[in-house]
């Protein structure tokens, strides 16, 4: 089961229920704005004990659609990769820290 951005706010209401839900949706959208501009720029987006995001380059090279068997030109691109902390591997896999 995925969370989603509304199941998540929920979940925030309920655990602080003296703040707003709107107050938290704006701040929950403060953070997530923040690492995607911080990953526009290159930048390492670090949260402890959860793991760090990262954006590489992926080359310009020439690819084939699988259907019809033709060569395309794809173009360079920026992705996002994660890898996640100590703690949150352990979590994941019932180790004791």
């Amino acid at each position: 089961m995925a969370i989603v951005k509304s199941k998540l706010l929920k979940q925030l209401s309920k655990n602080y229920p003296n703040f707003l839900k709107k107050d938290l949706e704006k701040f929950m959208n403060i953070i997530l704005e923040e690492i995607k501009k911080s990953l526009r720029r290159g930048e390492r987006v670090e949260l402890r004990g959860f793991g760090v995001f990262f954006s590489k380059i992926q080359k310009a090279r020439i690819s084939r659609n699988p259907k019809t068997n033709e060569k395309v030109d794809t173009p360079e691109k920026k992705t996002i990769h994660f890898k996640m902390s100590k703690d949150l591997f352990k979590i994941l896999n019932n180790e004791k820290k």
